[in-house]
């Protein structure tokens, strides 16, 4: 069925008119709606792939791993909807002797929000866009979802968005449950109506923000959860690199090229010892073939952003990869360019028309406290900056220069538990995950994971990964001693849906 329509009027009304009927259903029949998306998702993936991978230039490998990835996150969901404890349906039976004062017949649960408009992501076409995370938990919460395509992959977005709406109507799903929209007019028409009462978004800071503002600036401001991306900052004891170097610079070099340096988690900060890694950095980095970026627009902002990171006068360039302003090349620390470096910009052997290769940048921690703003900007691509040291307590003044992050890494010893004790104080007060021994470039879908962190990462005290992102979607209410006929039936004494039920007095 057609799923794009410029009537954006129409679109908000009938998403507005399921908002009632597909919010009040049993969690049991919203779960069997996710799973049959699923399943239509799952069948549709011959299709699906080719035209992704026209699209974005990625692998039919990665597309399909992350085809499963969208399919297992709306099986999940269904899941909690099954279970039922995420409404935390809460009863507080009268109590004449309350300490407070006598309390009345208090009922308490979870609602939706009503109509999500969703900002579809460009570097994850399944997992982050028409069928992704977001779209997946709202709908969960039960709450309509206007989706805005991405216009990186337009074409996968409206047949994505036919097989939701399809699959949706075949289940039961109110008329509006679902639908697609393109351009970015229209978006912003959605998002200033009344009628569209949340917001989620994955993308650049810029665009985040303007889109936050936007949302805020309304007659009546509703929530905009905007992830904006982060440097995901890796910090590696002395004695870490002493005892296991060559590991952690080839984990991180894996980490940081990983999708050609286009994942929100990439690593973009190393702070390592002075000594210890840039030999080896060297070598590893100038051995990685081109990959291609995910379209022009991409492109050209990473070129942008790495611009304007190599005109520092604090960063050097040790390996010059192909979206290096050509002459920005530096020699390397022993003052001979590095082999396999390109220092004019060109292509090395072995690129691919439309791939990159990667850069490699330095400076020292002196140099980056001086200038921390500029020089922790996200890099979309194969990009990332080592920071040497040469005393740890500059680690903590480092972490304490950090903005908001989505993860921040610590490569420790048993014998720096001290260090990195502190270094976790500190670092837990800015990022939504941190890691120990370990690289940051893999957001399990799992009920205890957090996507998300202090701004500028997201404007969201939420996770948009994983089962407690429903609660972006949700909002509680308190039923005051309502007759069992007038109460929702979480709330009700006979618990007609079996969920779990806290409080009567435990």
């Amino acid at each position: 069925m057609d799923t794009v329509t410029t009537d954006i009027e129409g679109l908000l009304a009938t998403a507005a008119t399921a908002a009632h009927p597909f919010g009040t259903l049993a969690p049991a029949v919203r779960a069997s709606m996710l799973r049959a998306v699923a399943a239509a998702l799952d069948t549709a993936a011959d299709d699906l792939v080719p035209v992704a991978m026209r699209e974005t230039r990625l692998p039919e490998a990665r597309l399909r791993s992350e085809l499963i990835r969208t399919t297992f996150q709306l099986r999940l969901f269904a899941d909690l909807l099954d279970d039922g404890g995420y409404l935390e349906a809460t009863i507080d039976l009268p109590d004449p002797a309350w300490p407070t004062g006598p309390r009345p017949d208090l009922r308490r649960m979870l609602i939706p929000l009503g109509p999500v408009l969703v900002f579809a992501a460009s570097n994850f076409p399944f997992a982050f866009s028409v069928a992704g995370g977001d779209t997946a938990a709202a709908l969960a919460a039960g709450c309509p979802v206007l989706l805005k395509a991405h216009p990186g992959h337009p074409e996968l977005s409206r047949r994505t968005a036919t097989v939701v709406v399809d699959a949706l109507a075949a289940a039961g799903a109110p008329a509006g449950t679902f639908a697609l929209i393109e351009g970015d007019e229209p978006a912003r028409a959605a998002l200033v109506d009344p009628r569209v009462r949340a917001g989620a978004f994955t993308g650049s800071e810029h665009a985040g923000r303007l889109l936050f503002d936007l949302a805020a600036a309304r007659d009546e401001p509703i929530p905009f959860y905007a992830e904006m991306g982060s440097v995901n900052p890796v910090f590696v004891t002395e004695a870490a690199a002493a005892r296991r170097g060559p590991e952690i610079w080839a984990g991180y070099v894996d980490s940081y090229t990983l999708g050609t340096g286009q994942f929100c988690t990439k690593p973009g900060l190393l702070f390592a010892p002075a000594g210890f890694a840039e030999k080896d950095l060297v070598r590893l980095v100038s051995a990685r073939p081109a990959t291609s970026l995910l379209g022009e627009r991409i492109e050209a902002g990473y070129r942008d952003t790495l611009g304007g990171l190599t005109g520092h006068p604090a960063v050097r360039v040790l390996v010059a990869g192909d979206g290096t302003t050509p002459g920005a090349a530096t020699a390397g620390a022993d003052g001979a360019t590095p082999d396999g470096a390109t220092p004019d910009g060109a292509t090395p052997d072995g690129a691919t028309p439309g791939g990159v290769t990667p850069t490699l940048l330095a400076t020292s921690i002196a140099d980056w406290l001086r200038d921390p703003d500029a020089l922790a900007v996200e890099c979309f691509g194969p990009t990332s900056l080592l920071v040497t040291y040469a005393d740890p307590v500059d680690l903590l003044a480092a972490a304490r220069a950090l903005g908001g992050q989505l993860t921040a890494t610590v490569h420790g010893e048993d014998t720096d538990d001290g260090l990195a004790a502190d270094l976790f104080a500190e670092l837990r007060e800015r990022a939504g995950r941190v890691l120990w021994n370990g690289w940051p470039t893999g957001v399990s879908v799992s009920p205890a994971m957090t996507h998300g962190g202090p701004y500028p990462a997201t404007t969201s005290l939420h996770t948009s990964v994983g089962t407690t992102s429903i609660s972006r979607f949700l909002r509680p209410v308190t039923y005051q001693s309502l007759p069992a006929r007038l109460l929702p039936e979480p709330l009700r004494d006979d618990n007609p849906w079996g969920i779990p039920q806290r409080g009567r007095g435990v």
